[in-house]
């Protein structure tokens, strides 16, 4: 009869509201105010104080005194807030809290006020009395409550049926939190241990499923469960392959931030710990133990001095200028030719860093005479050069444009800073620049040479500018890299392309690539070109069936996977260092100093002259080729200027041959 009187009851109208709006605050705490009150009207009937029981003045007088206290702790320690995520242990830790600070207050007044004037508010044993019975009426309140939205959410079957990974203390919030939350996504089933050992079979009412890869399937398909949800800490472990065996079985992985930083939100009335939890993304799993920034050493360089970052508005400078102006730099000159991305900077900037000194530049690196004008006002300090074209293909189709920008437009800056005393250039490389087998590896490698002999000569004229190099690979989420192409090829429903089965390429975030710059801009001396380790590379066909996997999809099945062919200038593999170098240890393990070659200076501005002179006339195959003889290395890969290789590999075997003493006569 109960039940059926139970069921009825959630039925009503506003019952069924429950299910999406939480009770206000306010109200529970009232409720809690209401029960310390008829605590305190049950001690008064049952101690029988004829004295007490009529002087009317002291009832209420005694009445306002302790829900005032009461009022003021339960309000302090926010124990009326979350009634529905705690669990009833933390809920009877909270409220014993509340009920013996707030004892002991009115104890204390109590001595204070017999100490003034002899005689006593309520007797000792009322106070207790009243805490005793006040904790009881709050833990049954709170019981019915949870009892009450447990049976509501019971009858919500929109939920998905979700296992929480581990058995701490961390994963019984979570799981309960979950389970008890109103209008809520997930309904937690059971404990994923991985623990070694036995475990228990049931923790606290959930179900406790051992970790085995081959039981995955089993557990989850076999039981209709769809995701598991673990915190932040675990992502580690899930990098280290932990994740494969679910993504194969196209479970979704759901995490969260840490517990403590949703467990208590009291700020915002109604919050869902459901708006926490996000779905796994690709750049999640693919990523490594974070590089450790030195924070003192760049604060120590960048605060109250002048930055000019080229190329401010573009993936890397724009994250590049989001963490010097975390370091407080006095003034920070953005540079960039592309207006609308300089005004969405602009206003980003407003918001989030509005005591920032940012000064919008609007200018093309390659013309020197509006660059001039940038170094002449405002004098920076350090320069971080960002700016370049970076899109393989499309520089193989404009090789000019890729000169002038590249390599004029780093030597313009270059020269620009040792002109007016820039303490540190920085610029931004490519692993592309190694070996190079297009034009844009080669632009930048080109960069590189023009940056390095640049310093080395400016040290024998006794100038102390720095010039600093940073390489490193594909940037996740950049503007046109390929996580955000699989990403709307998926959701527009395939096929995903990938140019080759067996291509991989080293991966890593945008913040870690600007904290490699801006560290290796303050512990660089000059003439270094800084490498990091990237962890291991990732086979794109690979990262393409994951990402299909983690979307809840099947490869080949729901989402088609199509080799397209290597595009011009692509290659297989992409290296980090040219054969010939070995690297040199820093104080960071994570970053190390490539050794590279050195080149003479008037020879190299020689060169670069002469290869930019090409690209200003549009002279395209001269050009190319006369890359070609200043850095032999570079070998065009699936494009047109392979032919400009045979013609060069023509050339020294003619003149081998005119030049070979030992050559028969007459051949």
């Amino acid at each position: 009869m109960f039940d059926t009187l139970i069921r009825q009851l959630f039925e009503l109208k506003w019952f069924k509201s429950l299910k999406t709006n939480t009770v206000p605050r306010w109200m529970i705490l009232l409720i809690d105010m209401f029960l310390v009150a008829c605590s305190y009207g049950v001690f008064v009937v049952s101690s029988l104080n004829p004295q007490l029981a009529h002087s009317a003045f002291a009832l209420i007088r005694n009445l306002i005194l302790i829900v005032a206290v009461y009022g003021l702790v339960t309000y302090l320690s926010k124990s009326y807030t979350c009634v529905i995520r705690l669990s009833v242990i933390e809920d009877l830790y909270r409220e014993f809290v509340v009920v013996f600070v707030s004892t002991v207050i009115l104890i204390v007044i109590n001595l204070v006020y017999s100490a003034v004037t002899q005689t006593v508010l309520f007797s000792y044993w009322g106070v207790v009395y009243v805490g005793v019975l006040s904790f009881a009426m709050l833990t049954i309140e709170r019981l019915v409550i949870k009892y009450m939205y447990a049976r509501i959410t019971a009858t919500d079957s929109n939920r998905r049926k979700v296992l929480v990974l581990g058995t701490s203390l961390d994963s019984l919030i979570l799981a309960n939190a979950l389970k008890n939350e109103i209008g809520g996504k997930y309904e937690p089933v059971g404990l994923l241990s991985i623990k070694k050992g036995k475990d228990k079979d049931e923790i606290n009412g959930f179900k406790v499923y051992k970790y085995q890869p081959e039981d995955i399937e089993r557990i989850f398909v076999g039981g209709g469960i769809h995701a598991l949800i673990f915190d932040s800490s675990a992502i580690k472990l899930m990098r280290n392959g932990f994740a494969d065996p679910f993504i194969e079985n196209n479970i979704a992985l759901l995490a969260i931030n840490k517990v403590e930083e949703f467990e208590l939100d009291d700020e915002r009335e109604g919050s869902n710990i459901s708006t926490y939890i996000k779905e796994v993304q690709i750049e999640d799993l693919l990523g490594r133990d974070p590089i450790v920034l030195n924070n003192t050493l760049v604060r120590s360089h960048i605060k109250d001095s002048v930055v000019l970052i080229t190329g401010a508005c573009g993936s890397i400078g724009s994250e590049i200028v989001r963490q010097v102006a975390s370091y407080k730099a006095r003034r920070i000159i953005l540079v960039d030719q592309a207006e609308t991305p300089m005004h969405d900077m602009s206003l980003e900037m407003k918001k989030d860093f509005p005591e920032a000194d940012v000064v919008l530049f609007m200018g093309d690196v390659h013309n020197h005479a509006r660059m001039e004008t940038a170094f002449r006002e405002y004098k920076p300090k350090y320069v971080f050069h960002a700016a370049a074209y970076k899109h393989v293909p499309m520089m193989e189709l404009n090789p000019t444009e890729a000169v002038i920008t590249n390599v004029e437009g780093t030597k313009n800056i270059a020269d620009l800073a040792l002109k007016y005393g820039v303490y540190k250039f920085v610029m931004v490389s490519t692993d592309k620049a190694v070996n190079p087998s297009n034009i844009m590896g080669c632009t930048k490698r080109l960069a590189e040479i023009y940056c390095q002999s640049l310093f080395f000569d400016a040290q024998k004229m006794g100038k102390n500018t720095q010039f600093i190099t940073t390489r490193f690979g594909n940037v996740l989420g950049s503007n046109g890299s390929v996580i955000p192409l699989f990403r709307k090829q998926i959701e527009n429903g395939g096929p995903v392309t990938v140019t080759h089965r067996d291509i991989i390429r080293y991966f890593m975030t945008i913040p870690e690539a600007c904290s490699l710059v801006l560290e290796a801009g303050c512990m660089g001396h000059g003439g270094e070109i800084y490498i990091f380790d990237m962890g291991q590379p990732v086979r794109i066909y690979d990262l393409a069936t994951r990402m299909i996997s983690l979307a809840g999809l099947r490869p080949h099945v729901d989402i088609e996977i199509k080799e397209i062919g290597l595009r011009p200038g692509e290659k297989l593999y992409e290296e980090l260092l040219n054969d010939k170098e070995n690297t040199i240890k820093t104080d960071n393990e994570k970053i190390m100093i490539a050794k590279v070659r050195n080149y003479d200076y008037i020879d190299v501005c020689n060169n670069i002259d002469n290869i930019i002179e090409l690209a200003q006339s549009g002279n395209i195959h001269d050009m190319v080729k006369s890359m070609k003889q200043f850095v032999p290395e570079y070998k065009s890969m699936h494009s047109e200027y392979e032919n400009i290789d045979h013609e060069l590999e023509q050339g020294d075997k003619r003149d081998n041959y005119y030049f070979n003493p030992t050559a028969p006569v007459g051949k």
